[in-house]
């Protein structure tokens, strides 16, 4: 487990340590990561966080406190990656720029999720699975889709017409999957 030079505070469980690659990043206390978990330099987890297995955290990316990253979540941070520079050399460190995204304390974002860079996650919010969030997401918004948007509220699922057990359906119904 490449763990260098990073400041992890007490209480993090890193669960099968040999299968996560952590490396130039902070994570905050009570947090826990699963395998098969990579957290880039620059990138910052706060406290009793649960990134769960197979989720990428790149350089860019802050995660307030108590947020879940279901599994295989995935983050960007490049709005228009290349792999080489005009001259077709190898683009390195410092040959794109890094686009910031912020997820804000208490939001849950489900497995596969793909968060586009350059948006900020509201508290308290919900990334249904399988979305693609390519906007800000408002505190307390249940989201979902491709591209996600806003289905419910998760303070009043009731008076949006969205009660919990039926978020399932209104979710499958953004993507046009049948439930």
């Amino acid at each position: 487990m490449p763990i260098n030079s990073s400041i992890i505070s007490e209480d993090v469980v890193v669960l099968y340590p040999d299968l996560v690659n952590i490396y130039g990043c902070e994570i905050g206390a009570g947090t826990r990561i699963g395998p098969f978990v990579e957290i880039q330099k620059g990138s910052t987890i706060g406290r009793r966080c649960k990134i769960s297995s197979h989720s990428f955290v790149c350089e860019g990316v802050t995660i307030e406190d108590d947020v879940m990253v279901a599994h295989g979540v995935m983050f960007t941070n490049g709005l228009y990656p290349r792999a080489t520079n005009d001259d077709g050399t190898l683009q390195r460190d410092g040959d794109w720029e890094c686009t910031p995204t912020l997820v804000r304390r208490g939001a849950s974002i489900g497995s596969n999720a793909t968060i586009v860079c350059g948006v900020t996650i509201g508290i308290g919010a919900l990334v249904g699975a399988g979305a693609v969030v390519t906007r800000d997401v408002p505190d307390y918004a249940v989201v979902a889709g491709v591209p996600a948007r806003v289905i419910g509220d998760v303070r009043h699922p009731a008076a949006s017409g969205r009660h919990p057990n039926r978020l399932r359906a209104s979710a499958a119904a953004v993507a046009g999957v049948a439930s």
